[in-house]
Parts: structure tokens; sequence; C-alpha cells
């Protein structure tokens, strides 16, 4: 059962639907009727951070920012869930929502969960933009994506550090660091041949934890994708460079919306 709350909150109209043994949320924006567009957060992240972006995409999409289990505003299991894990419960929700087939926009660990939906439901898997897509496999370390997160704090925006706070305040230290090595764990570089559609991978020129090697290694093993670079951004170019996000996403729409 979907219901979809009257006003707004973080800029988004709330959306909650009954799945995958929770009470999902998601964050709404954009016209009824048009096209729909599903964002995906990365680690520790929630619908929040995607505003900038859905808010550019909105008169052409129905943007869906969804809290993935354990975070934002969807409770999640006291054991966190790993990278198949959170990736069926994404394919639950798509399969309830109707939404499946849809425009896929994945931030960082985000973009792990969506190539893992094409490994196990590819029918639910529309266009996809992988933003800045983790982990490089060659620096596969905590520290080393500790340190490269720390050296890409610069090159954000500066509210961006408020949200993320907020967001990693709100799914705590325990289920943060357990799905960190969840998603060190996952080769997904061995799974990027299940993404059969059109797919971009997006990436920041000055991105420290998403190298323009790795990011050409990613785009390279897709079957039908390509490779897209923002001169001068960083890791989240859903919050930070939204215009330029928006304008690699919006002719994935349908008819080129």
């Amino acid at each position: 059962m979907r219901t979809l709350s009257r006003g707004r909150q973080d800029g988004f109209a709330p959306e909650f639907t009954a799945v995958a043994g929770t009470r999902a949320h998601a964050g709404v924006l954009g016209p009824v009727g048009a096209p729909d567009e599903v964002c995906v957060p990365g680690l520790g992240c929630s619908h929040r951070y995607f505003l900038p972006l859905a808010r550019r995409l909105a008169p052409d999409a129905r943007v869906a920012a969804v809290d993935l289990p354990g975070f934002g505003r969807t409770p999640g299991p006291g054991e966190p869930l790993d990278v198949r894990g959170l990736s069926l419960a994404l394919a639950d929700w798509l399969r309830a929502t109707g939404r499946g087939g849809s425009l896929l926009v994945a931030n960082s660990g985000g973009c792990q969960v969506v190539v893992d939906l094409a490994v196990h439901s590819p029918d639910l898997v529309g266009p996809v933009v992988l933003v800045s897509p983790t982990m490089d496999r060659h620096a596969r370390s905590r520290a080393r994506q500790l340190g490269r997160l720390l050296a890409d704090i610069p090159r954000e925006r500066p509210s961006l550090n408020f949200v993320i706070a907020r967001d990693y305040l709100t799914c705590g230290p325990r289920r943060l660091a357990v799905t960190l090595r969840h998603l060190l764990e996952d080769p997904v570089e061995r799974k990027l041949h299940h993404v059969r559609t059109p797919a971009v991978v997006a990436r920041g020129a000055h991105d420290p934890i998403v190298s323009r090697a790795w990011a050409a290694e990613v785009a390279s093993l897709l079957p039908h994708g390509r490779l897209a670079e923002v001169p001068g951004a960083g890791h989240a170019l859903n919050y930070s460079a939204a215009d330029a996000l928006a304008a690699i996403t919006r002719p994935l729409l349908p008819d080129g919306a």
C-alpha cells in the first residue's frame, strides 16, 4: 500500500509504502503523469541530498528519491543489510510502487545497489546514471576510502556537510560502518555486464573518491555505457553540480524530455 502525504518535508512530498518488511519512505517531486525517475542514495545518505537535482528535473520528470532500509526515514532491521539485501528491498519497492523500468539515478554506494539489482531483477532496470560509482577496485580499503572522503569535503557545496551529518546521525555509526564493510566487499566490476540498458557513468573531474581511470573502467564494462565528466566538480554531483547532472540525465528520460 502506497500513501502520499500532503505538504512537503525537506522540499519533497513524503511518500510511504509498506514493503520489504518496513515502511519505506521516498521524497517525491514533480508533476503527476510526468516520466518517473528514481534516485538511489549512497552510503549513509537519504533522499535529502537529491533535492537540488530533483528541483532541476521536476519540470520534466516525477522524481522519487527513495530511502533504503535503515537510512533516512525508512526503518531498517537491527542487522544492517548487505548490498544484496538493499537491492532486494529496492526491487520490492519498485514493484510495489509501479516504478519498475524507470530511469535510475544512483550516487556512490547507491550505484552498487543498482548494479546488483540488474543481476536478479533486470526487468526493473530502466536507463541508468551511475554518479560517482564506488568501490574503486584499486583502492578497496576502509582507510583509503575514508581518506578520499575527507579530501572531497572542500570540493562540495558547504551546505552538503549539514545534510550528510544529519543523515549519518540518523542511521548511526554502527549501521554506517557495517554498510561500508559490505560495500567494500562487493565486487561491482564483476556484475556490470548485467546492466543491459543505456547507462552513463557521471564523474566530477575533481572527485578524489572515484578516479577517472576507475570511472572509465566502469563505463567500459557496461554493455551500453559511456563516461561523462563534469569539469571542476567533486563526488556529489547530484547536490553540488545539479545543473550539469540534470543535463546529463534529461536525455535518458522518455523522448529525451
